[in-house]
């Protein structure tokens, strides 16, 4: 983890008087945890937050043009939008999709600048079940259109047969193993961070915890090359590879639209693909990926009808609108 900072340090990072560095954890979430009843703050945490709250971002800086022809995506990477987008530029040759790997809230802000039609996320809330809508909330007026791509396994990948025996987050303590992490700013590593935490292991206990990549394969890659013991990313990676997995959670992987944009021909065309039996069929090669709601709108709890279980309500884009 990042270095980390006491209550009068934060207060001078942030230029604000102690006393408000209290007010902005009860009020305004600012990531802190109490350790031997002190107040410490992760300093990458911090910054997180800092650009999550961010307003006075231009949200018209890109002026991307309309979908029509050209249908650019951002954020969160996943082998299976890759292939989605393979399938679109197959099935439409007068239409190109291209993809920027920024990671989840490089999507988010990329919609707000109007840099990108379609913004992909997974970034969990820190109620521990909700998905994307806290910080789009936060960075985006008025709030896109949330349709699920897929739901996916997320955990830790392994080398073939498990060799150094890891059942779950608390073993990577084990001395001389070696980690690969993922970028901040992506869901993934904001997962790792939160699950470190909860087994209460400090970054400066992994060897390799500084080393970040780009992608999930290229968690899987290092792990099969033997650069690393273990890396979190998803289970399809994980079985592409012949890889072991040590499952965390699974977990919602979303799309984010402007509504304005939401109707155009491309987007449309796009999100079309998600209904059909041969996205079923690619999804279904391997073990991971939970389709059952691909396509579907979501809503957040507090805006949304329940569905009798306490979980949001999930509607087709056209009943909603």
């Amino acid at each position: 983890m990042s270095k980390l900072l006491s209550t009068k340090e934060v207060a001078q990072y942030l230029g604000v008087n102690e006393k408000m560095v209290y007010t902005l954890i009860a009020e305004k979430g600012l990531p802190a945890s109490k350790v031997t009843g002190k107040w410490i703050f992760p300093q990458h945490l911090v910054d997180q937050w800092v650009e999550a709250n961010t307003i006075n971002l231009s949200a018209k800086s890109g002026a991307v043009p309309s979908a029509e022809g050209l249908l650019i995506i951002a954020g969160s990477n996943d082998p299976l939008l890759e292939q989605t987008i393979g399938l679109y530029n197959g099935l439409y040759p007068e239409k190109l999709a291209v993809f920027g790997n920024l990671g989840s809230l490089g999507g988010i802000r990329s919609l707000k600048q109007d840099l990108c039609h379609i913004a992909t996320s997974h970034l969990l809330q820190e109620n521990g079940s909700e998905y994307n809508f806290e910080v789009a909330g936060q960075l985006l007026n008025p709030m896109p259109v949330v349709v699920n791509f897929c739901r996916r396994c997320q955990g830790l990948i392994v080398a073939k047969g498990n060799p150094r025996g890891i059942r779950n987050s608390g073993d990577l303590k084990q001395p001389g193993l070696r980690v690969i992490n993922r970028k901040l700013g992506t869901g993934t590593r904001q997962l790792f961070d939160r699950e470190l935490e909860a087994a209460e292991i400090k970054s400066s206990q992994l060897s390799g915890y500084e080393t970040e990549v780009q992608r999930h394969m290229d968690v899987g890659l290092a792990v099969l090359g033997g650069k690393a013991d273990a890396g979190p990313g998803i289970q399809p990676v994980a079985e592409q590879l012949g890889l072991d997995f040590v499952p965390w959670r699974w977990e919602r992987y979303d799309l984010l639209i402007q509504k304005e944009r939401f109707f155009q021909q491309s987007v449309q065309f796009f999100l079309g693909l998600l209904h059909e039996d041969r996205f079923q069929r690619m999804a279904a090669d391997y073990p991971g990926y939970d389709t059952s709601i691909s396509g579907k709108m979501v809503f957040a709890t507090s805006m949304a009808k329940m569905d009798g279980q306490g979980n949001p309500s999930i509607v087709g884009p056209r009943e909603a609108l």
